[in-house]
């Protein structure tokens, strides 16, 4: 995917002048950059001392132990899959290889790569995750677990290989700051988790290489910080991986510089990111369980060194914590709300661990649990390192903190309403912003969408992302207005994309009245919403949970002008659909019952069902980044007059 002149154009519509001049400031520093002979400074005496208590590792659950074994063992023998696709080739990897396209992306000075472009470099998001390096903290994790040294041995070989083949400044992965502040970050837990290794220090802290390395990623990542529109969950990962960095390799002359300037950065973006109630300000989860993991990550090694953070550092993640406690439904599945990349902060576990009870089960750890928590019964790996390093909250004044009483069911800075109803019925609104920042990278066109669940299963489904580079049509979709459920006016969407990260009109979302205090035990939870993202109409939608009856109601109206409408429901993977004029039989099973429901949709709407279109895109679901699958999708057309609403009404059996 290139970039048009057009393009250009719109983002920087999208900037203000500090942004601009920073920008400006940044092309300049990469043109001298490229000619430019940096002074590595010399490093002598280093020593790694970030090491994890005594007994830390003894307290990882034999379960989770065994899980990190089973993924370390796979990884040894080669296998892994990143977006949905196989590959092989992981005892000795290509680093600059995609497997999907069959690409390798081009060498040269690093910002003349155009890695946004799949016909040149091929799927960059493919190239980039390897690079992460967050398969060798597995490896390292399962060294530390079972003493065996051939893990060490391969994690060391994969990164003296990496080193080799991507001289600094050179090369597909050194154009993204997020990629370096990640692949920092897990540099500092593969030497944490291999400490007991006799090879460690020989890698990491007495090898002129990796000192090079290490430097020149922290010196990048201070030249090229994300700035203005784009100092999203970016800015997060960048500030994350420096603070790290500096703390466990804190061998140069500016390393306490650097440090200390990472921690401000952080402090800022995190704030900057996050609603006061606790939400993740791109309104994506996925990047709300990213910039907590980086948070928790980042606040482990300043605790574990000694310095000092501001008290609002603990304070934010503590109120993600609590948030993410909040909206989950009886499966402790979070909302699929915007963009979704399957992006981690910090991986030591192995294939099925429940990333949401994993970061519950740490905030239990560091912050303490509420009386309200959904209680987290598995056990992982990850939560016994970081509770380790991390200092209790109470001893960080805790007591003078405000937390909920009882479960948040409304947030009134995000806009994001859940209503719940009995059997683990759950319903998310979405009433809140566009998304972050001027561009609303992430967002999707979903205003007013629902998305309705029972007993973790998804009912009424948003369909997910699937994709970001390479494949616009399918992009377009996943973000549009039909491709949730909501109501589309004039085959348009509510929101105006002018690129594939870029909103250049954003609708305006307000919260009319709310009710959550129903409840799974009785009584009918309510709430309405509304939105201007049609020219000349407003689009209204009131919803209501009857638990007595287990009877969700969907009324929406057309204020104004009105026009031709369609009305979309999106039912997930697991339910069947027939059809019969404007009544739907829904059919799935869960843990071996069979479940069902109705779904009465307007009548003054004709109905279609689709699944599994491709000429446009109708009728999929997107279980994680890279894959898709079938899945129906209820379509009512005809015309908005703005003197009748539309009601939709869905009841859950027994």
């Amino acid at each position: 995917m290139t970039m048009s002149a057009g393009w250009y154009l719109r983002r920087l519509s999208r900037m203000g002048p500090r942004e601009i001049g920073g920008r400006a400031g940044d092309t300049l520093r990469r043109r001298r950059w490229r000619t430019a002979r940096p002074l590595v400074p010399n490093v002598t005496g280093a020593r790694f001392t970030a090491v994890l208590p005594a007994g830390t590792v003894a307290s990882v659950s034999p379960d989770a132990a065994k899980r990190l074994v089973a993924e370390a063992d796979r990884l040894m023998a080669g296998h892994v899959e990143y977006f949905g696709v196989v590959r092989d080739d992981l005892a000795d990897p290509d680093w600059w290889y995609d497997p999907k396209t069959g690409r390798r992306a081009p060498w040269g000075y690093a910002f003349g790569v155009p890695y946004r472009d799949e016909d040149v470099v091929g799927d960059v998001k493919q190239i980039w995750e390897l690079s992460r390096h967050q398969y060798l903290t597995v490896l390292a994790a399962a060294y530390a677990v079972t003493g065996d040294e051939r893990y060490a041995e391969r994690v060391a070989g994969h990164l003296r290989s990496w080193w080799a083949a991507n001289a600094p400044l050179h090369g597909v992965h050194w154009t993204s700051g997020i990629e370096l502040g990640i692949r920092l970050l897990s540099w500092v837990w593969v030497r944490r988790l291999l400490d007991g290794w006799p090879g460690a220090a020989g890698l990491f802290e007495d090898n002129p290489v990796a000192q090079n390395q290490i430097w020149h990623h922290q010196r990048w990542l201070a030249a090229f910080p994300s700035r203005g529109s784009s100092a999203n969950n970016h800015a997060v990962a960048e500030a994350a991986g420096q603070f790290a960095a500096s703390c466990a390799f804190g061998w140069f002359p500016a390393s306490a510089r650097l440090r200390d300037d990472a921690l401000r950065s952080l402090e800022r973006h995190l704030r900057g990111n996050t609603f006061l109630s606790g939400l993740n300000r791109e309104l994506a989860t996925e990047y709300h369980g990213l910039v907590l993991e980086l948070g928790l990550a980042a606040l482990a090694e300043a605790d574990l060194v000694g310095v000092p953070v501001p008290p609002s550092v603990r304070l934010v993640l503590l109120r993600m914590t609590d948030a993410l406690a909040a909206v989950v439904d009886d499966r402790l599945r979070p909302p699929r709300q915007g963009d979704a990349d399957d992006g981690h902060g910090l991986v030591v576990d192995g294939a099925g661990t429940d990333r949401w009870a994993s970061l519950l089960a740490t905030g239990e750890a560091v912050f303490g649990r509420l009386p309200w928590w959904p209680d987290v019964t598995a056990a992982d790996v990850r939560t016994p390192l970081l509770a380790a390093l991390v200092r209790p909250y109470e001893a960080e004044g805790a007591a003078r903190v405000t937390r909920p009483a009882s479960r948040p069911g409304h947030f009134a800075d995000a806009g994001l309403t859940v209503l719940r109803g009995p059997d683990g019925i759950w319903c998310r609104c979405d009433g809140g912003p566009h998304g972050f920042l001027s561009i609303a990278a992430h967002a999707h066109a979903d205003a007013l969408s629902v998305e309705v669940r029972h007993d973790g299963v998804d009912v009424l489904a948003d369909p997910g992302t699937y994709c970001y580079h390479g494949q616009p049509l399918w992009r377009r979709y996943f973000r549009s207005t039909l491709g949730h459920n909501t109501l589309e006016l004039d085959g348009a969407d509510q929101s105006v994309s002018g690129g594939p990260f870029l909103w250049t009109r954003h609708a305006r979302s307000r919260v009319l009245a709310e009710d959550t205090a129903g409840g799974p035990d009785g009584g009918t939870s309510r709430w309405s919403a509304e939105h201007d993202g049609y020219p000349h109409s407003v689009h209204r939608r009131q919803v209501e949970l009857t638990s007595a009856s287990r009877e969700l109601k969907v009324v929406d109206e057309v204020r104004g002008r009105g026009g031709a409408v369609r009305l979309a429901f999106h039912l997930g993977p697991a339910i069947a659909a027939e059809l019969t004029g404007n009544r739907a039989e829904l059919t799935w099973t869960r843990d071996g019952e069979e479940r069902s429901a109705a779904l009465d949709l307007p009548g003054q709407l004709r109905w279609h069902a689709h699944r599994g279109e491709t000429d446009p895109p109708l009728g999929w679901y997107s279980p994680g980044f890279g894959r898709k699958e079938p899945a129906t999708t209820l379509v009512g057309t005809g015309f908005a007059d703005g003197a009748q609403g539309f009601t939709t009404v869905l009841r859950f059996r027994g």
